[in-house]
């Protein structure tokens, strides 16, 4: 299983509820929140092993983190 840390993150701030947003793009419908991007970041950490806790359980696959960009210089 991968480690929830591996997962890249999308963070942004949502006029609309008040409050940061996390999307992980590779594991659908996994999204956090927080009031600060830190809590945002956090609580994603621990939504992010959850999913991948219930992927297991259901038996359903489990995609792998996409890989980091690399930039030229």
């Amino acid at each position: 299983m991968y480690a929830p840390q591996e997962y890249p993150l999308v963070v942004y701030w949502s006029a609309e509820d008040g409050c940061f947003v996390v999307e992980v793009p590779d594991l659908p419908g996994c999204l956090a929140d927080g009031a600060t991007q830190a809590e945002a970041i956090g609580n994603a950490q621990v939504v992010i092993t959850e999913w991948l806790e219930t992927a297991l359980e259901l038996q359903r696959p489990i995609p792998a983190p996409r890989p980091r960009l690399r930039i030229a210089s």
